[in-house]
């Protein structure tokens, strides 16, 4: 599992609109810290129209030594179905990060604060928690190549952790990304999903990759929280 350490599957550029190094300046860096994967991804929203652009943008890099380049697209969960804010034309897009930049609810993304007041209003936690799982099991199943994108960052911000999450919460998790061949990320910037979500999709048989979720060079391929929480598994 430590081999996992040797990719950065998720890169953020100028081309998204809160990052501040260029796609050939993070290829750079990717090779100077000896990785062998890197994924460009880029912020999407159900309006974007410059996939193409972007694509011909990666494509036009030069290789950099043995380094093998993937693209993706981050896009947010809006609703408890799994529904994705996601444009129609992904072509030349790898895959699709799934983000849980917002809480799925029934009818659609609360921000953390309508949350905090839903469950201080009597939303059991439990339930609140089956609306979350159940809205990434569903965009998993809507997309062909997914990766969960720093998977269950949306808990602090509502005042839950992942020690909330039940046993068979993260079984049916990890069981809907086994079944779907999605990746599910370690990451670094956010630090998670935790050792209990990792142990979960290790006895899934998921597939794991890190990411520092970068959006400057100097921290592409740089791990701290990542080793410690594969080390903390293991």
């Amino acid at each position: 599992m430590h081999g996992v350490l040797l990719g950065d599957f998720h890169v953020h550029s100028t081309i998204s609109d809160d990052a501040s190094s260029t796609l050939g300046e993070n290829l750079v860096a990717a090779s100077i810290a000896g990785l062998r994967e890197i994924r460009l991804v880029e912020h999407v929203r159900e309006s974007t129209t410059w996939i193409p652009e972007f694509v011909a943008a990666v494509a036009a890099e030069a290789p950099t030594g043995g380094l093998t380049v993937h693209t993706g697209v981050e896009a947010k969960i809006l609703d408890s179905s799994g529904r994705l804010d996601l444009p129609a034309d992904l072509i030349g897009i790898d895959a699709v990060l799934i983000a849980d930049h917002q809480f799925p609810g029934p009818e659609g993304p609360w921000s953390p604060r309508v949350a905090r007041e839903k469950l201080d209003a009597g939303l059991a936690t439990a339930d609140a928690l089956d609306l979350l799982v159940g809205g990434l099991i569903g965009a998993m199943g809507r997309v062909q190549s997914g990766q969960l994108a720093h998977c269950f960052s949306i808990l602090p911000k509502v005042g839950l952790s992942e020690l909330d999450l039940s046993d068979e919460q993260l079984a049916a998790w990890a069981s809907a990304a086994a079944r779907t061949g999605t990746l599910v990320e370690i990451n670094e910037k956010w630090g998670c999903p935790g050792p209990r979500a990792i142990a979960a999709a290790l006895a899934a048989d998921v597939t794991l990759v890190a990411s520092t979720d970068s959006h400057v060079a100097s921290e592409v391929g740089v791990y701290d929280r990542v080793a410690g929480l594969v080390q903390a598994v293991h």
